[in-house]
């Protein structure tokens, strides 16, 4: 990659923003570190978050930083960002970590180390901040607030930052009521439409300013720690990765909710890596004893190979799967996934269980309500328990194996989906090794981490003793597992 020229000192409207010394000593440390070391820290960092970046998405990458300067932040972040990224989702990984590569600024202000700022003169700026929506001003305030609120370690100096610390001690999320009447009290005098638009202006877009206020004191946090533990260090563990990284079983709602979205996406991908190996393995292997005739006509020499023409048909898929518990998020996006495929099969259905098993094909239609509700409806709509509400994989196998394993045939590729955690009940071996004499393949989907197998309740090596077990704990994983496992 070409080197980028030295950007200088920055430009002066920057600097009246950020303050003189500020900007100064952002100038020192960006000659010091190379603009060029910067932007492959940053690249380095987005791949360790599972971000594809090649070689010519970073070349485009430099180009941009060199046709725009580093005058204008902002610019610089979405032309950087133009460069790189593939999804706009990928925003979240990638805004923390220009972060910590492209600072606002170095160092910490004169008031670290000195006397704690008073708390409510400084939420009585944040109020005015907010009510203007002034980000220079807010942007200053988190860094007085971490100044003042967020160190910890020895009496002559701060050890380190804390914005979980910060943010407790200032609570801005208490601030709503007093930034909506600073609102209308400076609405009093406007003229009839501007007050009309103030009356009318939600408090949700308050709550949006003061997230955005609590995000800045968590960069401004992380910026400070980087500068004392090093950069790469805390792009690779303070960074929340991407949806399609996170442990299914750590999951939270706006998680499992983005996944969901990428359902038909990823759906897309896995159709036409499926369909290409589909066609390649139609062509089939050499026919040895016919390209051995074909051959008396060149003296011997098999100039033309005869290939053995298959006509591969396509499979039929069984999901059994766990819906209990924080299994349930992964069992969930995998049938979802799975019937977003459905045109890559001959037939698809699916089994849930906690202590009983039951055919839910039909719940997952096409034309079906909408997925974030899915699970409620395997409870509410299938015999999936019993008597109580724990997991219990020897009755669900069992049960299976009595009422459904007519769904399996020799074309059969079989999913379990689950932890294997029995509850200390019986595992029933038997009826898993039952269905798997039926299958063509039977393979085992489990979302715990291969070190927590077989530990407390788990039968994870017993079952796998009898069929494929497959470490899956995220999305990503998933979609590996679903394309190089299943028969074409």
């Amino acid at each position: 990659m070409r080197a980028l020229p030295d950007p200088g000192a920055p430009a002066a409207e920057e600097a009246g923003a950020e303050g003189a010394a500020a900007a100064e000593t952002r100038a020192v440390e960006t000659r010091a570190e190379g603009v060029t070391g910067r932007l492959t820290g940053l690249v380095r960092a987005l791949r360790s978050h599972g971000l594809r970046i090649g070689p010519g998405e970073t070349v485009d990458a430099a180009a941009a930083l060199e046709a725009l300067g580093l005058a204008d932040r902002e610019r610089v972040r979405e032309g950087l960002a133009a460069a790189l990224l593939h999804q706009e989702s990928q925003r979240a990984v990638f805004d923390p970590v220009f972060e910590l590569y492209f600072p606002l600024g170095r160092g910490v202000s004169a008031q670290e180390g000195g006397a704690e700022p008073d708390r409510e003169a400084l939420r009585e700026r944040l109020v005015a901040a907010l009510a203007a929506d002034d980000q220079a001003l807010l942007g200053r305030l988190a860094r007085e607030a971490v100044d003042g609120f967020g160190g910890y370690g020895s009496a002559q100096g701060s050890d380190g930052w804390s914005s979980h610390q910060t943010l407790s001690r200032l609570r801005p999320e208490t601030l709503l009521a007093r930034v909506l009447a600073a609102l209308r009290a400076g609405a009093t005098g406007a003229p009839e439409g501007a007050a009309a638009f103030t009356d009318r202006l939600e408090p949700d877009e308050i709550r949006r300013r003061i997230e955005g206020f609590r995000e800045r004191v968590r960069t401004e946090a992380r910026r400070r720690v980087a500068e004392r533990r090093g950069t790469e260090e805390i792009a690779r563990r303070a960074v929340a990765t991407s949806a399609d990284r996170v442990d299914f079983l750590l999951a939270g709602r706006a998680q499992l909710d983005e996944l969901r979205r990428a359902v038909y996406p990823l759906a897309r991908k896995l159709a036409t890596r499926l369909a290409a190996r589909r066609r390649r393995a139609a062509h089939g292997s050499i026919d040895l004893r016919r390209t051995l005739r074909g051959s008396l006509s060149t003296g011997g020499v098999p100039m033309r190979p005869v290939l053995r023409r298959r006509r591969p048909a396509r499979p039929e898929l069984v999901l059994l799967c766990d819906v209990s518990g924080s299994v349930a998020g992964f069992a969930n996006f995998t049938m979802l996934l799975v019937q977003a495929l459905h045109d890559q099969f001959s037939k698809v259905r699916v089994f849930a269980f906690v202590n009983r098993a039951d055919e839910v094909t039909g719940l997952l239609a096409r034309g079906s309500a909408d997925p974030a509700g899915l699970g409620a409806r395997i409870l509410g709509e299938a015999a999936v328990t019993g008597w109580h509400g724990s997991s219990d994989y020897g009755t669900s196998l069992c049960e299976f194996a009595e009422r459904h394993l007519d769904a399996v045939g020799p074309r059969t590729t079989v999913f379990v989906l689950g932890d294997a955690r029995t509850n200390m009940s019986d595992p029933n071996l038997p009826a898993l090794r039952q269905i798997a004499g039926r299958a063509r393949r039977v393979y085992w989907l489990n979302p715990e981490q291969r070190a927590q197998w077989s530990t407390g309740d788990s039968a994870a090596y017993a079952y796998a003793e009898l069929v494929e077990m497959h470490e899956c704990r995220n999305a990503r994983q998933l979609g590996e597992l679903i394309a190089r496992l299943l028969p074409v």
